[in-house]
């Protein structure tokens, strides 16, 4: 009787969502429309912007504060109750990140048959999801990674390390997503980028610090419909344009026949050079055959080891359901990414057709908007004005008053969110993909945040520091307290990225100029004051809570200010958060789960070595790449076409910045030495070996472990049953 009143509440709620969602998604569409009535009645671009952004970040606010929780399942694991189907929705936008929706059509379209790399093993890495590691850990029951890792391995070095994989990893991530959301709040928004970052920032938090994981499910099933309408839309316009078909997968061939036929064409008139120009369908001519392929390994086994994925499956009501979940992902992940290819085509073909060739004197307004922010250049300059370009091309010697390829660089994250300006589709569309770029980023930036704050608080503070004596304890919190001071320290006293003038106060209390920094630390000290009352009278759980949502806060302030200096490597900071996440993570999660005889040292041996040797391997190809050349044995990268070094190590050793350390992008060697040929994104295919090698042989030579926890293991690999830890549902 009570399974089938469970039955029946279930089914209920399953309705209730499917209503819910249904008007939601339906008020959105009413929207658009009533926006494009308002473009139609002459109301100005930037207060169209205004509304799209606004609206959107509004409801995310609403559901969040709405879903907001006291109780520590909830906040965790979303008690555990969400549905295999919105669980799905809810996955797809988490992953749908700002690199997903900006970056990829981006990148396949600089790259062409190259960036299919990316698709092939983002999307191939949810199949070792459902296979190896996501059912087992929702039949384990766990809040975090970490947490399976200490109870596997039974104790909390293995835990602390596991903290350590998920903070470097996911920071990493989350940088570049805050990164997105600046780039699109200041570019629909008409604000500075350092400050269009924090406005992004303010919209993260919103989502997710009340409510945690109960918040920030919620919300990524409405975040997911709005960038799937917003990435489609534009190109089944322009699909149904072009070629009278509303469907770009099916239309995608003649796309890129198209695209070749003006690619010769462009060669014929003088339009580009041979050099410039690298054909869209041509293999291997920006990746050698091993790092295409180590890119799809990488982003296939990172995919199935970073933790904010995974603890997505946490959430379900049952192991049945997380393998479903999984499915329901991979439907809802294959919209977007097999659009994505049909996409850039489209996008390069409008750039090939309605911008190169066309004369310097009719260039769009709309170009000088993103040249102004510094991300599409003519001729060497930004694009911020007419006037800038011509003067830029007549700088330029026997330049033909046209665009040429040559003259023409845009940055790749632009691409997605200019394609209806470059096509000459109505400010309404724009302003939807916007929103939709806007919610691939906030919803990934959610579950990361929310991943490395829920470690912290629920692995390191509730695990590790309080059940340590009293005595054990203060001198820990004390040694994290100077290392936290110490760190502000550095932050206030380096640069600051913006001043605030304070011109509208009066002239008796006004501040001037403010340095961006202090600013949040006073936000910081106003947070603790508010918090230290409260504090003395909670109960344990309030504490973890206070806790959880206080280093959330301190975590996207932290990427937030890392993002607005705007670091050169922001793209490749995604891939490498997964080869972090393939060389820290997978040989444990894997061997753990896969095999009994896998020993607690085998496995810190093992991410160690692992881990270790990726990150060594990240920061010396990258920003000390004289000292791998030296020391190291680490050879020039081969260009893939020709064979030949990309870099004259006897020239470029021989000059005077050769050995210094922390190197800029632009250093000649960074990022162009390695081993192997290997470059640093793929360098998951060194780590991961290794720990695997490592944990194989370590087992050999330690103490099995018990029959207890051989049983255990046992027992997560059967899809029925309870959860092992039933505590953790409670």
């Amino acid at each position: 009787m009570a399974t089938q009143s469970q039955s029946q509440s279930a089914a209920d709620f399953y309705k209730q969502l499917g209503r819910m969602y249904g008007m939601y998604t339906g008020g959105f569409l009413l929207f658009v429309i009533i926006v494009g009535l308002l473009e139609l009645m002459k109301v100005p671009n930037q207060i169209l912007g205004y509304l799209f952004v606004g609206f959107t970040l509004l409801v995310y606010a609403i559901i969040g504060v709405a879903t907001r929780t006291a109780q520590v399942s909830e906040y965790y694991v979303a008690g555990r109750r969400v549905p295999a189907f919105y669980n799905g929705m809810a996955t797809g936008a988490d992953w749908m990140s700002a690199a997903s929706f900006v970056g990829m059509a981006g990148t396949l379209f600089l790259l062409g048959y190259d960036g299919l790399a990316w698709v092939l093993g983002w999307t191939g890495g949810f199949v070792l999801v459902s296979i190896l590691v996501g059912p087992y850990l929702r039949k384990f029951g766990a809040y975090t990674v970490p947490d399976f890792l200490a109870f596997r391995f039974g104790g909390n070095l293995a835990r602390f390390l596991g903290v350590i994989v998920l903070v470097c990893c996911s920071f990493t991530y989350v940088t570049a997503q805050v990164y997105g959301t600046g780039i699109i709040a200041s570019r629909f928004l008409g604000m500075n980028f350092e400050i269009a970052v924090f406005v992004g920032l303010s919209g993260i938090l919103l989502c997710s610090m009340l409510g945690g994981m109960r918040a920030v499910t919620w919300t990524q099933i409405a975040q997911y419909i709005v960038l799937i309408i917003a990435y489609l839309t534009p190109i089944i316009i322009l699909s149904t344009q072009r070629y009278g078909v509303p469907i770009p997968e099916l239309t995608y061939g003649q796309a890129i026949a198209d695209i070749t036929a003006r690619e010769k064409e462009m060669l014929a008139k003088g339009l580009s050079t041979a050099a410039a120009l690298k054909p869209h369908i041509e293999p291997f001519i920006n990746y050698s055959p091993l790092n295409f392929f180590g890119i799809i390994m990488c982003m296939m086994v990172g995919t199935a080891s970073l933790p904010h994925i995974l603890m997505r499956y946490f959430t379900t009501p049952s192991v049945r359901e997380a393998r479903q979940s999984v499915g329901w992902s991979l439907l809802f992940i294959f919209l977007l990414y097999f659009s994505a290819p049909a996409y850039a085509a489209f996008s390069k073909l409008e750039v090939y057709t309605e911008i190169i060739g066309r004369d310097l004197a009719n260039l769009r307004p709309w170009l000088f908007t993103w040249g102004e922010l510094g991300l599409i250049q003519i001729c060497g300059k930004n694009a911020a004005s007419l006037q800038a370009v011509a003067d830029a091309c007549k700088a330029v010697a026997g330049h033909p008053g046209v665009v040429r390829l040559q003259d023409f660089v845009i940055n790749t994250d632009v691409i997605v969110l200019s394609t209806p300006e470059i096509a000459g589709l109505p400010y309404v569309i724009s302003g939807l993909v916007a929103a939709g770029g806007l919610a691939a980023a906030l919803s990934t930036a959610d579950g990361l945040l929310l991943a490395i704050a829920n470690a912290l608080s629920h692995d390191v503070y509730y695990k590790m520091i309080t059940p340590l004596q009293r005595t054990m304890r203060t001198v820990v919190v004390a040694a994290l307290f100077v290392v936290i001071v110490g760190f502000i320290a550095v932050f206030l006293t380096g640069p600051s990225v913006v001043h605030l003038n304070a011109t509208w106060l009066p002239d008796a209390v006004r501040i001037g100029a403010v340095p961006w920094n202090w600013l949040l630390l006073i936000t910081l000290v106003v947070t603790l004051i508010l918090v230290v009352p409260f504090w003395f009278g909670a109960t344990e759980t309030a504490k973890r809570l206070v806790v959880a949502r206080v280093l959330l806060l301190f975590v996207a302030i932290a990427a937030a200010a890392t993002a607005s200096t705007r670091p050169a490597d922001i793209l490749a900071m995604v891939g490498w958060a997964f080869s972090l996440a393939m060389a820290g993570n997978f040989p444990a999660l894997v061997m753990g789960i896969w095999w009994k005889r896998t020993t607690t040292t085998a496995a810190v041996w093992g991410i160690i070595a692992g881990f270790s040797l990726c990150i060594f391997y990240l920061l010396v190809t990258r920003y000390f790449p004289g000292f791998g050349v030296a020391y190291c044995g680490m050879t020039s990268l081969l260009n893939p076409v020709t064979g030949a070094p990309v870099v004259d190590l006897a020239k470029t050793m021989a000059a005077s910045n050769a050995m210094d350390s922390w190197v800029a992008a632009s250093h000649p060697m960074a990022g162009k030495v390695g081993w192997f040929n290997l470059g640093n994104i793929s360098c998951g295919l060194l780590g991961a070996p290794l720990g695997f090698l490592v944990m194989y042989v370590v087992s050999h030579f330690t103490k099995p472990p018990s029959a207890e926890m051989q049983a255990f293991i046992d027992e997560i690999r059967k899809p029925r049953g309870n959860t092992v830890l039933e505590e953790k549902t409670v």
